[in-house]
């Protein structure tokens, strides 16, 4: 079995377009059709479902593509093992991650990820929505939040605190609450389904139920809400941390800390190895973030 002919076809499962998978391997449509054609008659089944407009995986295709991309894994591996070809992690790395946290700290950091290895290529999806990582063909994602049993492998890339923040405006305007109990008294911007606050105190955690004006979605869209003089909302460290150091916003109820057990992690499925490229991803963003990251200086 041709292992440039796999390569193709998990890019075509991926990108849903024989032109564009071949595009990326460097080879014309009609030499990717040839490739496919290779690899169908060598299993003995149809793949692949083309049409005019698209391609989709048959049934067949849909039950070999892990195994397809197992293969392509453990090659990767084995080469990498024995320093066969370059040194350096080589293919595409798919990557999904909250669409806040990769503009502000994946994207800044990519110069020096690619002077390390020239050899990579990133397909990076920015959502806020859970992605399904093997459904979407993705080698790893970045998640910031609690996470739930799963067959998933999860790698802790850095830590994330949470801090209740305010502008001075408000404060000035509506004065600084001294414990969590006075919350009910104020405006507070949360994320839609998360209206209930847990805080340290000397007798124990108390949860609170805020309530306010406004409710969003986003994370970005809380911080700046909070700097415009909104309200009080709990804010990632990662998120805020250049409006507390300006001055902007002012953290808060520091007597009082947040619970939360949220970090940001680097999560891939297990059923897959370990391939180079997501080790190197792994590797350079641990280092890049450190046991104190930048933005809890």
């Amino acid at each position: 079995m041709n292992i440039e002919h796999l390569k193709l076809f998990v890019r075509v499962a991926s990108t849903q377009n024989i032109s564009v998978a071949g595009q990326e391997l460097d080879l014309s449509p009609a030499v990717s059709s040839a490739h496919l054609n290779k690899l169908e008659d060598a299993l003995g089944v149809r793949l692949i479902h083309r049409t005019t407009r698209k391609v989709s995986l048959t049934e067949e295709g849909i039950a070999f593509l892990p195994h397809a991309e197992n293969v392509l894994e453990s090659v990767e591996a084995a080469r990498a093992s024995i320093g066969a070809g370059s040194s350096s992690p080589r293919g595409i790395l798919r990557i999904a991650a909250p669409a806040s946290f990769g503009r502000m700290h994946l994207l800044p950091a990519l110069n020096g990820f690619f002077a390390r290895y020239p050899d990579l290529t990133v397909d990076l999806k920015l959502s806020d929505t859970i992605i399904d990582l093997v459904d979407g063909g993705f080698d790893i994602a970045i998640r910031n939040s609690a996470l739930k049993d799963s067959s998933l492998i999860a790698k802790k890339l850095a830590t994330d605190s949470r801090r209740l923040c305010a502008s001075p405006e408000y404060i000035a305007k509506y004065g600084e609450p001294k414990d969590p109990d006075e919350l009910i008294h104020h405006q507070c911007i949360t994320l839609m389904g998360l209206d209930n606050w847990v805080f340290d105190t000397p007798t124990g955690q108390k949860k609170v139920k805020v309530k306010g004006s406004f409710r969003t979605d986003n994370g970005e869209a809380i911080r700046d809400a909070c700097v415009n003089g909104l309200g009080i909302t709990v804010n990632s460290s990662w998120s805020a941390y250049q409006e507390l150091n300006s001055g902007k916003l002012l953290h808060i109820l520091k007597d009082f800390p947040l619970v939360s057990n949220t970090d940001i992690w680097a999560v891939y499925p297990s059923s897959r190895l370990l391939a180079p490229k997501v080790r190197a991803f792994i590797d350079y963003f641990a280092n890049h973030f450190g046991n104190s990251p930048y933005w809890d200086q």
